[in-house]
């Protein structure tokens, strides 16, 4: 039976946001995601994941309970306030967001990925959701607002986004595990399909979070961010 289109989309337009998506998470797409471990390679070398169990217990938790939730949070936001057309609050939301990354490496990881994807999007398909972005807020400019705005723009649907973010985000810290325990390219793949229903249920979360409530409860990883800055040999930039 073929799945069809959301209420309210033809399936060519479904079919056009499926596309977008996965060329915005797509490894290819030149944000630069590959170069952060969001604090993981402290904690690898500190010996506090030497397996796939170890692992999947800290992705849980990032995904969860860390900024991953707040991201998605922060992204719905931004689509809302883009969608309805209200600069005060998008701003805000910005400027929220700015403030929440608790460590230097965590913003410079949000805020370089929102830079780059900004730039990216633009060069190939200029968004009116970005220029709304830059027009209420001057900068910086957090990865998830940036997917939130130009996602809203185009009308994508919000829990397909927020999805798609979420998986993005979990990909890629599988992804740096796999370099740093090391684990095997299967364990990478089972790390990122066991995580598929707390990614849904966090999912359904942030759709309905306000902004200004939004909590994390993972001083690890903040320290193990911390920590990394002085770490002596480094693979990736957080």
């Amino acid at each position: 039976m073929a799945m069809g289109a959301p209420m309210g989309m033809t399936m060519a337009d479904w079919q056009a946001a499926l596309y977008t998506l996965q060329t915005w998470f797509s490894p290819s797409f030149p944000i630069g995601a590959y170069t952060y471990s969001h604090g993981l390679e402290n904690v690898v070398e500190r010996g506090k994941i030497t397996n796939v169990e170890e692992a999947m217990d800290w992705l849980r938790d990032m995904v969860m309970r860390g900024n991953g939730y707040a991201d998605a949070v922060f992204l719905c936001a931004a689509y809302d306030a883009v969608l309805a057309k209200d600069g005060d609050a998008l701003a805000q939301v910005a400027e929220y967001a700015v403030a929440f990354c608790g460590t230097a490496e965590l913003r410079l990881e949000s805020q370089s990925q929102g830079a780059a994807c900004m730039e990216a999007i633009q060069k190939v398909t200029p968004n009116g959701g970005i220029d709304h972005l830059v027009q209420c807020w001057p900068g910086p400019y957090p990865y998830a607002l940036v997917i939130g705005a130009a996602a809203a723009a185009l009308e994508l649907d919000r829990q397909a986004v927020t999805t798609a973010f979420l998986h993005g985000f979990v990909s890629n810290l599988a992804s740096a595990l796999v370099r740093l325990v090391p684990l095997g390219q299967s364990d990478g793949q089972r790390l990122i399909a066991e995580l598929a229903p707390l990614v849904l249920q966090t999912t359904k979360r942030a759709l309905t979070t306000p902004w200004q409530e939004v909590s994390t409860a993972t001083l690890m990883v903040d320290i193990a961010s911390m920590a990394h800055e002085t770490q002596y040999t480094r693979l990736f930039r957080s």
